[in-house]
């Protein structure tokens, strides 16, 4: 009985299979090691020095920003105050600019998930005409760029008496988010066992009474994620606020921009301003992190 004096050496075919295993073994476990998290970490307050700074910066006087950089707090915490944010609810342009964004966040994101879901269901589980037809042209719509549909739909807005308005605002915001969310919500409900949905009518529920007692409790998930996506997209946006508000419609985005457009200097609005901008919408997100990643995350395990 023979063997093969290279396989027993760990030189043939099987060994260097083996070897190259066993090398990437070590590296998955090396790169699941602690350096790896400590690196990670590091890479994550890394990202959130802009975060810090910007905090440390708008609890600071005017001559302090001046004098020298946000860092400075940690040798001098004297100079922690919240005289920026006193000056900052001072500042009617500030405030009442806040208080648009809001109308308009809110709303269009209200809006977007609640036709979103209805028309979402019923291409997913309803019988009419050309109904794939129809999906398709709302899936293409994707692909249309914001800036192609601003001077029309600005001159429409403008015939019609809706430019310059929360309202107009809003309407745009609809429009375009609801392709997107069409999209996210036919797909997620499609996912939905026929079964179910066959007891739930043998039952006798009928459509809205299917749609609310049983589609929307198990499209959560993918619900809170598009409301996610669609309020961030509204709080942050500039581009759509800048065309179609005026001064007494301004969001928050647009104020901040005028304000340093005017006079440049007045860090003591701009920092609290900028800050509050920013953290509301974070708070949003991590309100709901956790039905976003169940809706990021769904089909992705059956």
């Amino acid at each position: 009985m023979t063997t093969d004096a290279g396989t027993l050496r760990g030189t043939g075919p099987v060994g260097a299979v083996k070897a190259r295993e066993s090398l990437g073994g070590r590296l998955a476990a090396a790169a699941s090691g602690g350096l790896v998290r400590v690196f990670l970490i590091v890479v994550g307050l890394f990202w959130l020095v802009p975060t810090i700074g910007l905090l440390l910066s708008s609890l600071r006087s005017p001559e302090d920003m001046n004098a020298s950089g946000w860092w400075k707090v940690f040798s001098q915490p004297s100079q922690l105050t919240f005289h920026s944010y006193r000056t900052l609810l001072e500042n009617s342009d500030i405030t009442s600019s806040l208080w648009n964004t809001v109308l308009i966040t809110v709303p269009a994101t209200v809006l977007v998930v609640v036709i979103g879901a209805l028309a979402g269901y019923a291409f997913a589980w309803m019988e009419f005409p050309g109904r794939d037809w129809w999906f398709l042209g709302v899936v293409s719509l994707l692909v249309v760029p914001v800036q192609v549909a601003l001077i029309p739909i600005a001159e429409l807005f403008g015939r019609i008496g809706l430019f310059g308005t929360i309202f107009g605002v809003i309407l745009f915001h609809v429009g375009y988010g609801l392709p997107f969310a069409v999209f996210l919500l036919r797909n997620f409900f499609a996912e939905i066992p026929r079964e179910l949905l066959e007891a739930a009518r043998l039952d006798g529920a009928g459509e809205l009474r299917l749609f609310a007692r049983v589609v929307m409790p198990l499209g959560g998930p993918a619900i809170a994620s598009l409301g996610i996506f669609q309020f961030l997209w509204v709080w942050n946006d500039m581009l759509v606020a800048l065309v179609f508000t005026k001064s007494s419609t301004q969001p928050i985005t647009v104020a901040l921009q005028t304000q340093v457009r005017q006079f440049g200097n007045n860090i003591d609005v701009l920092a609290p301003g900028a800050f509050i901008s920013m953290v509301i919408p974070l708070a949003v997100f991590f309100a709901f992190q956790r039905q976003f990643v169940s809706g990021v995350m769904a089909g992705a395990v059956k």
